[in-house]
Parts: structure tokens; C-alpha cells; sequence
């Protein structure tokens, strides 16, 4: 096996600044050429064994200091430029090695300069939301990234979008999909626009979920989909040819700043058309209300995924034939916000979603396990969640893909109207089994640095709202102790 050079320029010429040398004094110290050293220090040739002794023995430093990458500044230059607004400056790899070794302090500067602005940027947005708890608002407000602006824009109202459910009827009685949609929405696209559909395996789609050829008139899906997910690809490709107009219009209406927010926001559009036309809404509010919304019986009567399903249940605000109000959160096994809505908004202010006690965080360690909680906020208001681990694209042996979790909610008041209410403990028999006592829900709270509650064991930050207790003579259970 070949050895690994070495390549050590800008630490051999930190340390032959630091000495206040030239070149050519340590280049004989070395006993090599200052050529030979001018090329060392350009990284043009790798160090040898024997010039690493002789460093190690001339300027009585460890050979280990010359060897592999600046670790970790080289780790924390990766998660700076990972940041979404410095994706399109990322540097190649040889590049960051060069910064981090060429100039180290001013690296250090930066990455320093970097977590200060995510701290801020941080604490604003905690600061914002707890106005707004408040019932008060401010005008500050921080640069969004497109995506940013269509969540938070979409987040904030009701996922439901009368328009679109009525093209989508319309659609769906064209169609007369039967009992195999996919066969149907298959042949209305060949028939009517020449486009084919056809599954291609992963070498020949290795970074592609779906791929529409314009040229050959053919739409690509990946194997990797499920075919639940596949038949959701099939089928926003459908809506956006059908529904263009009226997509266009629900676009419009958003009144969002940027073409880019525009074609996400055109997405989330097609993928809400998507589950219109897979699940028809009269015939998955009747289900749903029969089986009193039990996700697993309506996925399987439509053919569709947990995740599908659960979703449609928080588009069910039609004037007149109103669902229990549901609100979803998704989230990866990291906790990164993946997707949140709700059939009145999702309810950043009651709810906040960001609680590491929630059982969405726990059903990553029960994978396809259904996990039913009552949990209380610290203002009293209590919600039933409904968590579960989502099947995302399939992977390789050798890949680690990202899965995610579903917290499916609504007020603990509809309990009685839904399957998982009979899950929960809500009463349990006395000792004597002659009396019923109340067990209290899961206390959460919006997230650590909007919450208050003391001695949790959880808390992964201190609240905002709150001085540090410091004390040196006592120790509480939180890593946070507060005033």
C-alpha cells in the first residue's frame, strides 16, 4: 500500500516565522536546498520521513503536529460554509485546507465570528416569538432564505386551499381512477400530452428522485421511491399540467418576494394537489370520520403511505364538512424541522413543536411503532400527539439516508372522537379498584428557550426569560440551572 504524503507548507513556515528565520538559514539547518524548502512551503513537494526527524529534532517539535489536517478548524470551516446562505460559495476541499492551514488565527476569527452571528440570529428568533406569545410584535426581522419564507408563510394559515380541492373533483371525475390510479393518471398522460412514465434503477439515477425529459417526453422516477411515493411523483406531474392555472393563482396569493420562493412555493402546491387527487376529499372525510381517523385503515383503503395519509388529515377544513383539526410536525432523527402544517395553521404559539420530551424524538428508537401521548404546555393547554418513524427513499448497503419521524396532533378535547384517544391513560383504577384517579400528561414546553419549567432533565438550553443560577454550593438536576 502507498503511503499517504505529507503535505505541511504553512506549518513549516509558521514555525520558520515564529523562529525568525529565512530560508535559506533553515533550509540549511535541514540540510536541504532553500529551493527544495521554497517548494516544501508551497506545498509543491510532501515532506520525507527523515526531514520530519530532522524537524523534530533542530526545533524540538512533535512529528505528530506535522501530520494529518488542521482537525478542527478544518471541521468547523465545513459547518460554516454547510450553512444554506454560504451553499453557493462552498469551496472545494483542498481550498479549506488551505485556509485553515495558511491562516490559522484569522480562521479561528472567523469561525468564532460565524457561531456569534447563528447565537444571535438565534436569540432574535427566540426573542420574536416570545413577543408574539405575548400578543406583541416588532420589526426586526433578519434575512430569509426563499424556503424560509414559503414555510413560514404556509405554516401560519390553514392547509387547506379550497381552489385547488375543487380541481382536484374535477380532476378526479374525469379521470375515474377505480381501484389503480397509477394506471389511470399512466395512460391520461400518454394519451393526452405523449408522456411515459418508467422506473429506472440507481446507477442510472443515482442523485434523482424524478427526472422529466422535455426531449423524449418521458418522466423518470428512481426506484429507490416506495410506491406510494411513486404514484405521488406520477400524480404532481399530472396536477401541474392540469391545475396549472389555478396553482399559478394559489401562488400568486402568498404574495411571496423571489422567483425561487415562487417555484417552491409551486411545489408545496403540487404536492397538496398531489394528495387531492390521491385521497378525494369527500371520500376521505367520510372514511376518516368512520374509522374515526385512524391513520393505518385510511392508508390502506387509499393505497397511500402513513405519512400521506396523516397529511391529508390536516387539509380537512372544507366550510361545512370540517375534521377534527389536526397539525403534523416532521423531523429528522438530528431534530431538524422538516415539514410543519396544521388544518388552522400549525400552532407555533400554543404548541411550539420543539420540546426534545415530545415522542417524536422517542419514536426513532421504535421504528414503525405507533406512540400515543397527552402532553400539557406550561400555560395548562394540553394536545394529544400521535409519533411515528416514516420509510424515506431506500438506500444502499452502503448509505445512511435520512429518516424522519411524524407527530401528528390535536387539542386533547377531540380525544373522544379519535381511535388513539382510548390509548391514553387518562384514568386509571384506584388501589381498591373503587375509584378512578386522573394521570397527568407529558408537562413539555415550546422549546427550551421559550420554557420555564425547572429541574427538567431534557433541557438542552437555558430560556432566554431567565438569569443563569450559578451556585457553587448547589447543583440542580438541569444542566441549566436558572433563577
Amino acid at each position: 500500500m502507498a503511503e499517504q504524503k505529507i503535505f505541511a507548507g504553512p506549518r513549516i513556515r509558521r514555525i520558520r516565522n515564529a523562529k525568525g528565520l529565512t530560508q535559506t538559514a533553515m533550509a540549511e539547518a535541514l540540510g536541504i536546498s532553500p529551493s527544495y524548502l521554497n517548494l516544501i512551503e508551497r506545498n509543491q513537494r510532501p515532506l520525507t520521513v527523515q526531514l520530519i526527524l530532522k524537524l523534530a529534532s533542530v526545533y524540538k517539535i512533535e512529528p505528530d503536529e506535522l501530520q494529518g489536517e488542521a482537525g478542527a478548524s478544518l471541521a468547523a470551516l465545513r459547518e460554516v460554509f454547510a450553512d444554506p446562505l454560504l451553499a453557493g460559495e462552498l469551496p472545494g476541499e483542498q481550498e479549506l485546507l488551505e485556509i485553515s492551514e495558511g491562516a490559522p488565527n484569522a480562521t479561528a476569527a472567523f469561525i468564532k465570528l460565524y457561531r456569534a452571528y447563528r447565537e444571535q440570529a438565534e436569540r432574535l428568533s427566540d426573542l420574536t416569538e416570545l413577543l408574539a406569545r405575548e400578543g406583541r410584535t416588532t420589526s426586526l426581522s433578519g434575512a430569509r432564505l426563499p424556503i424560509d419564507e414559503v414555510h413560514e408563510n404556509m405554516e401560519g394559515r390553514a392547509n387547506h386551499y379550497p381552489a385547488l380541492e375543487e380541481e382536484a373533483a374535477a380532476f378526479t371525475a374525469l379521470l375515474k381512477p377505480g381501484d389503480d390510479l397509477m394506471a389511470v393518471l399512466k395512460s391520461w398522460l400518454k394519451g393526452e400530452y405523449g408522456i411515459s412514465v418508467k422506473v429506472l434503477p440507481v446507477a442510472t439515477m443515482p442523485n434523482w428522485r424524478r427526472r422529466y425529459d422535455r426531449h423524449s417526453q418521458r418522466l423518470y422516477l428512481s426506484e429507490r421511491l416506495s410506491p406510494f411515493d411513486q404514484l405521488r411523483e406520477v400524480a404532481m406531474e399530472a396536477v401541474l399540467i392540469r391545475m396549472h392555472v389555478a396553482i399559478a393563482a394559489q401562488i400568486d396569493s402568498l404574495k411571496l418576494s423571489s422567483d425561487e420562493a415562487r417555484r417552491i412555493a409551486r411545489f408545496e402546491m403540487a404536492r397538496y394537489a398531489a394528495h387531492a387527487v390521491m385521497m378525494p376529499y369527500d371520500a376521505f372525510f367520510n372514511a376518516a370520520q368512520r374509522a374515526r381517523y385512524d391513520v393505518d385503515v385510511l392508508r390502506s383503503r387509499f393505497g397511500v403511505s402513513f405519512e400521506q395519509a396523516a397529511n391529508r388529515l390536516t387539509m380537512l377544513g372544507r366550510q361545512g364538512m370540517q375534521g377534527v383539526p389536526f397539525f403534523m410536525l416532521e423531523v429528522d432523527n438530528a431534530g431538524h424541522r422538516f415539514r410543519r402544517a396544521g388544518a388552522q395553521g400549525f400552532p407555533q404559539q400554543r404548541f411550539g413543536g420543539m420540546c426534545p420530551k415530545l415522542s417524536i424524538h422517542a419514536a426513532f428508537t421504535q421504528p414503525g411503532q405507533i406512540i400515543v401521548e397527552a402532553v400539557e404546555m406550561p400555560d395548562g393547554a394540553e394536545f394529544l400527539t400521535v409519533s411515528r418513524t416514516l420509510e424515506g427513499p431506500q438506500g444502499a448497503f452502503s448509505e445512511r439516508p435520512r429518516r424522519t419521524a411524524i407527530l401528528l396532533g390535536c387539542d386533547i378535547t377531540f380525544r373522544d372522537e379519535i381511535i388513539y384517544g382510548t390509548a391514553l391513560p387518562g384514568v386509571a383504577p384506584g388501589a381498591a379498584g373503587a375509584r378512578e384517579v386522573h394521570v397527568p400528561a407529558t408537562p413539555v414546553g415550546p422549546a427550551c428557550r421559550l420554557c420555564e419549567r425547572s429541574g427538567c432533565l431534557s433541557r438542552a438550553e437555558p430560556p432566554i426569560t431567565r438569569p443563569l443560577g450559578l451556585d457553587e454550593m448547589v447543583t440542580g438536576l438541569s444542566a441549566f440551572d436558572f433563577q
